[in-house]
């Protein structure tokens, strides 16, 4: 990452946090990344709160507004969804950040399985929300 724009592009961050994890979160991460992408074409990577501590930033998936978030933990990977209480969640993958009027969140744990057709689809319900959201402004 010598080039200024390839260390601001905020999918090669991403990879860069990938990357960093050798253990079973990159992984994870990784995994999640793909589903999100694969959930809809339009979706933008961004990384936000860049700050020393946190260099490569918290990695971000967009479309109209923010629809995740992907933090790694000591012992977990957590996708939070910014307007998670307002979208159906039929497979009941929520786990965590429950009781809010805003975020909902998706903690995995290591060797968890994924329902990558669950979480694509509560990832185009929440793109779903933020262009509906979009064309009322």
């Amino acid at each position: 990452m010598n080039d200024m724009n390839e260390e601001a592009n905020p999918s090669r961050l991403i990879d860069a946090r990938i990357e960093q994890m050798t253990d079973w979160r990159g992984m994870m991460l990784g995994r999640l990344r793909d589903i999100i992408r694969q959930a809809d074409p339009d979706i933008i990577e961004a990384v936000k709160w860049r700050k020393p501590s946190n260099p490569l930033g918290v990695p971000t998936w967009e479309r109209d507004g923010i629809i995740c978030t992907g933090e790694t933990y000591k012992d977990k990977v957590k996708l939070t969804f910014a307007h998670g209480a307002a979208i159906d969640d039929p497979s009941s993958l929520f786990n965590s950040s429950l009781d809010g009027n805003v975020r909902r969140a998706i903690d995995f744990s290591e060797g968890q399985a994924v329902d990558a057709d669950a979480l694509k689809t509560l990832v185009r319900a929440a793109v779903s929300l933020n262009v509906s959201k979009k064309r009322k402004r």
